[in-house]
């Protein structure tokens, strides 16, 4: 290659007199490459100081474009003492051979930020590896194939789109596949691996005499502030499954496996396939962006007048954010349905947008013009000091300074031409996130406007101010209604919500700050009849909309359980409250909260994965929160909880924290009198009648109708004995119960049993104990030979005692969801592993042996692809699903959820769907039972 005859540009020198000596200290004689090293040592005191200590090397080094490769060889021989120093080398080399690529136009942005990615990814998989290795070395890593040990870092933002700036950090999320280690071996492993990633990160990071490779932040980790710097593969999975983020969702777009085990990243990066990709339209999606927009420019103090002097080029108006959030946000709305849009870079995702229709061709290349520009003057900034900023000066001769390395003399022209640009991006992306004025009144059938006429008179509309805000979106709101697959429908349904409002104010200002509310109530009204009843039936549910929060990230069973709690405190402490008022306001919030998660869901915020683990948390903090108020309840009568007092586990699906908007709850109680044998109080008990009544008296709290509805039927018939044993059992008589009589379906039940509440002196250690014995359960019973004939047994059982309900039973029958889950607590019981969600448990089965990976992660396609219509079908109506009375509406919603384009399609995937699940249980059991004989 000959670099100097590539150079298209040159940078112009601020200190002539600093850019000749460093180019007199290279000896180079090329005047083309003169003009360059000129420009660039006399623009930027940070290159000046690269050239001076590389100048022997620079000369040569020019002549060959694979400059990282050329670095970085051999370093995979180097011990971890020395690969630090080589790394900082070669970093210098490169930012100095970059720069000058850069400055001098022979690369183009995209090879100036693959080379800086490709350095990242080298310099974290020598770090990782090398410290690995000496794990292993001093016999401190247990013995695995897997590639490195097993683990795997996964390059995130810039890194992982290939797109890093002159001065950037690197995020990583550090991983390690704990399916390559044994059982017995996991907790030395992961020891070892997180004491290797913290040693690769300082090896990249620290800032030494030799100055530092690059800054890495570990922080995108899932819950970084409580979990290690490493963790296991199926830790992660699991969290996303249950906890995942909007924001975390986002930064799945850019993110790749870079180093270590890259098999093992990919296959994570593809279970978490639809965690980050939906297929439908996400319109809180351009809100949350737009939001976050706001909120910067707002904490940086970055609104108001553009101006080139210390305009941030990332964050600031019309910046690189603003291009790269436009471009983002698009492929989050799309990149469910079509896997093309899901690339990493962006000007590749502008491109691929514009392709695809998404976005005007010319749209999508001015705004890639604009990005280049602005990524290049970003470079520019970072290369006068290597200083990780994005402003530029607000000095004029720090402007001159930017402006020179551009090639540009004329500062002022350049500052003019800079903010056009910006005010250009701004102009471009603004029209996204904040759309134009709505649609004329639509014309409407003479039975239509007499209803529409009707609404001046209702409590909602009768003051000014109200009738001044829905004046300005009734042409909207009306438009979305006549747009309804059943318009009048939905019409008659928004007609009776409406007339039920009290008030209007608040609502309409409401809608007209985020008009993608005007869609919910309207996806309502026309989409699903079982959601809309129970709007009909809750109608106070609407105080959470009214609230401002309705549509912020999910807050998580912990401070759901806060919230409740303190609610509950304060309506027992009022005048006015008590025990009663209590149990009401606990099914207000209780409704609330899963009328939130059902609109969510219908409005496709989140999927039925994430649907179903809120209608957990909700249950999980209703029952948590209510089982000591109960208690006190029934110990103002019968005195306290005799000995360490009771715990609640939550058993099925409650368990595995997988409900759907119409789920009951199984529960079984377990108690601890230490040999107490009666409470003490105004009229005492004997401790097992105590337990059973406290029992009764919680069922009662939580499903029994008061003026606020039911809360959740209760099941409790998973108890020891079930319909024929006691409601709450010692822990003592549980312990005999399950090692000696239980059947082997008990112990299927338990591979789900999860501690949710507490009530007494010593409950919590009582309910650490009942999760170590189930635990001990399933490793003393699951190795017993009657499990896989007993299985055989119940499920012939089952597929007699209950046929499929309708054609589109996605729960009964074999292949079924029930079907599945049932395995999949088999492998849980025979491996006694912890784990109690259906996936995670479905994961356990290659782990252990005991099926082939690619036939679970079969089983893990379909089953969630049940769930998605299961879950959907729940929101849709109670009863069987029945495709002529949820309308075209629902049957939208289904399709939308299970990635079908119709209803043949669905009911042929359907088919193919449980005959494949069947056929691999079928096998599976079968062979289970030959290998017992």
């Amino acid at each position: 290659m000959d670099f100097a005859a590539r150079i298209t540009r040159l940078p112009l020198p601020v200190d002539p007199a600093r850019g000749q000596s460093a180019w007199q200290a290279t000896g180079i004689l090329d005047p083309r490459l003169g003009a360059l090293i000129r420009g660039a040592a006399g623009s930027s005191p940070y290159l000046a100081g690269l050239i001076g200590r590389e100048a022997d090397w620079l000369a040569e080094a020019l002549a060959h474009e694979d400059v990282v490769a050329r670095e970085t060889a051999g370093f995979e021989s180097l011990p971890a003492d020395a690969l630090g120093a080589a790394l900082r080398r070669a970093k210098r080399r490169v930012a100095l051979w970059t720069a000058l690529a850069d400055l001098g136009g022979v690369w183009r942005l995209e090879q100036v930020t693959g080379a800086l990615t490709e350095l990242a990814d080298r310099a974290a998989d020598l770090a990782l590896r090398v410290h690995v290795a000496a794990e292993r070395a001093r016999g401190k890593l247990p013995p695995t194939q897997a590639d490195a040990g097993g683990i795997v870092a996964l390059a995130m933002g810039k890194m992982g789109a290939g797109e890093l700036n002159y001065s950037s950090d690197i995020d990583l999320i550090v991983l390690y596949d704990d399916s390559a280690y044994a059982r017995d071996d996991q907790h030395e492993a992961r020891a070892a691996l997180i004491r290797a990633t913290r040693k690769a990160a300082a090896t990249i990071s620290d800032n030494t005499d030799q100055g530092y490779v690059f800054r890495t932040d570990l922080r995108l980790r899932p819950d970084a502030s409580v979990t290690p710097v490493c963790i296991s593969i199926s830790a992660a999975l699991a969290y996303y499954e249950a906890e995942g983020r909007t924001w975390e969702r986002s930064a799945y777009i850019k993110a790749r496996p870079c180093a270590g085990d890259l098999a093992a990243g990919t296959r994570f990066l593809r279970e978490l396939d639809p965690f980050v990709w939906r297929r439908h339209l996400d319109f809180a999606t351009i809100q949350d962006a737009h939001d976050m927009r706001l909120r910067i420019r707002e904490h940086k103090g970055l609104s108001g007048r553009i101006e080139a002097a210390g305009h941030n080029m990332k964050l600031g108006q019309g910046g690189i954010r603003e291009i790269e959030f436009f471009t983002q946000t698009r492929q989050l709305i799309a990149g469910g349905r079509d896997p093309a849009l899901r690339v990493r870079g962006t000007v590749e995702g502008l491109a691929r947008l514009a392709d695809k229709g998404w976005v005007p061709a010319d749209v999508a290349a001015e705004l890639t013009e604009h990005y280049r520009e602005h990524r290049e003057i970003e470079h520019r900034i970072q290369m006068v000091n290597d200083a990780q900023t994005h402003s530029l000066p607000n000095s004029a001769e720090g402007l001159d300074t930017i402006a020179r390395m551009m090639g540009e003399a004329d500062t002022a022209a350049w500052a003019r031409h800079l903010v056009g640009r910006l005010q250009r991006v701004e102009a471009l992306t603004g029209e996204f996130f904040a759309p134009g004025e709505s649609r004329a009144r639509p014309d409407l059938s003479p039975e239509a406007e007499a209803m529409v006429g009707r609404w001046r008179s209702y409590p909602a509309l009768r003051s000014a101010r109200g009738r001044e805000v829905f004046a300005r979106i009734e042409p909207e709101l009306l438009n979305r209604l006549v747009a309804a697959t059943h318009s009048d429908e939905a019409l008659a349904r928004f007609d009776a919500f409406l007339a039920g409002l009290p008030a209007g104010v608040q609502l309409f200002s409401l809608f007209e700050a985020n008009p993608q509310l005007i869609d919910l109530i309207v996806d309502i009204c026309g989409t699903a009849p079982a959601l809309a009843a129970y709007l009909a039936r809750h109608p106070e549910v609407l105080d959470a909309v009214l609230g401002g929060s309705f549509f912020s990230e999910w807050p998580g069973a912990v401070e759901l359980r806060r919230q409740l709690d303190a609610m509950l405190l304060g309506v027992l402490a009022a005048p006015d409250g008590g025990y009663e008022r209590a149990l009401d306001a606990a099914r207000r919030w209780a409704h609330e909260w899963q009328f939130r998660t059902g609109v969510h869901h219908l409005r496709a915020l989140i999927g039925a994965e994430e649907a179903g683990g809120q209608y957990a948390d909700i249950a999980d903090a209703a029952v948590a929160a209510l089982f000591p108020v109960v208690a006190a309840e029934f110990a103002r009568r019968h005195g306290p909880p005799p000995g360490r007092g009771a715990v609640v586990l939550g058993m099925g699906s409650l368990g595995a924290r997988q409900l759907n908007a119409s789920s009951d709850l199984d529960l079984i109680v377990i108690y601890d009198a230490v040999g107490q044998d009666s409470s003490d109080g105004p009229k005492p008990l004997a401790t097992r009648a105590y337990y059973a009544r406290l029992t009764q008296a919680m069922i009662t709290a939580i499903s029994a109708p008061t003026s606020s509805g039911r809360l959740y039927e209760v099941d409790m018939r998973l108890r020891p004995s079930g319909r024929q044993g006691p409601v709450a059992t010692s822990v003592q008589s549980f312990r005999d119960y399950q090692m000696t009589e239980a059947w082997t379906w008990e112990h299927l039940a338990l591979t789900r049993a999860r501690v949710i509440g507490t009530c007494g002196a010593d409950a919590e250690a009582l309910g650490a104990e009942v999760e170590a014995l189930r635990v001990e359960v399933l490793a003393a019973r699951g190795t017993d030979a009657r499990v896989l004939p007993d299985l055989a047994e119940m499920r012939a059982r089952i597929f007699a005692a209950k046929a499929p309900d309708g054609a589109w039973e996605a729960k009964i029958g074999r292949g079924g969801l029930q079907d599945i889950e049932l395995l999949a607590q088999s492998f849980a019981l025979r491996a006694a592993a912890p784990a109690r969600a259906a996936l995670a448990q479905l994961r356990a089965g290659p782990r252990a042996g005991l099926i082939a990976a690619d036939l679970a992660g079969q089983l893990s396609a379909a089953r969630r692809f049940l769930w998605n219509l299961q879950c959907a079908g729940r929101l849709l109506t109670e009863k069987a699903l029945d495709m002529e009375s949820i309308g075209k509406g629902g049957q939208a919603f289904l399709l939308r959820e299970t990635g079908c384009e119709s209803l043949e399609q669905l009911a042929a995937r359907l088919t193919e769907t449980v005959e494949t699940a069947g056929s691999i249980i079928d096998k599976a059991l079968n062979q289970d039972a030959t290998a017992a004989v």
